[in-house]
């Protein structure tokens, strides 16, 4: 055991409800109220032009896609700078650091979103590799960001877990050959994750030497 390789949005940061409240709140301003029922994609890709037509259609000819982005991006970069980590994230860090496992990040999200917000909230140095969307030719379920993680980390898919906060996560890390522990987002039910190695209700739910015991990689920690 190696590498842990973490999910960001939703996972290491409830990036998922800044954005929902973003596309209220730009809802909101035209006297709406947004159905959040499918609001959440079940694929890692940008959604932004669609929730932009959804909200135009309801909007009629008046409404003015630059503006309500510029509105609704400077309403939830408000709502970012107050967001950090998720409860018991760093704790699992620190013990990965005693356990000399190594960090990554694998995101559908661009490399500057990802690493921006880290070093925000003054982790970045923690990680050692991100693996970003703009940097493979296809998004989540598909593996290709595990790949290049795993590629850029040196180390086999064996010598490695991932945690994921989506099914269509799980199913990348999987695809690429990765034990994998979901923790859902607010917004996805404990039972969309029925085929999860490990499934927790948080970050704070199980300490880490519990999660390696359970993967069956504990020896290769040196525990």
């Amino acid at each position: 055991m190696k590498a842990l390789i973490f999910d960001f949005d939703g996972l290491l940061m409830d990036t998922e409800t800044t954005l929902l409240e973003s596309w209220r709140h730009a809802w909101r301003r035209h006297g709406l109220e947004l159905d959040p029922a499918g609001f959440f994609a079940d694929h890692g890709g940008d959604m932004t032009a669609h929730h932009h037509e959804l909200l135009a259609a309801a909007v009629g000819p008046s409404y003015d896609q630059a503006a309500s982005q510029a509105a609704r991006t400077a309403y939830r970069n408000e709502l970012h700078r107050t967001l950090n980590l998720a409860p018991g994230v760093e704790g699992w860090w620190a013990r990965a650091e005693e356990l000399g496992l190594r960090l990554a990040v694998a995101s559908s999200s661009p490399e500057s979103w990802v690493r921006g917000h880290l070093d925000r909230v003054g982790v970045l140095e923690s990680i050692e590799v991100t693996a970003c969307g703009d940097e493979v030719a296809a998004h989540k379920p598909d593996p290709a960001v595990y790949h290049l993680a795993l590629t850029r980390l040196g180390v086999a898919p064996s010598e490695a877990i991932a945690f994921e906060d989506t099914p269509h996560g799980v199913a990348a890390a999987q695809a690429a050959g990765l034990f994998c522990v979901a923790v859902p987002n607010p917004y996805l039910a404990a039972g969309r994750f029925p085929h999860a190695d490990l499934l927790l209700p948080s970050a704070t739910a199980m300490p880490l030497d519990e999660i390696l015991r359970k993967s069956g990689r504990d020896d290769e920690a040196g525990m």
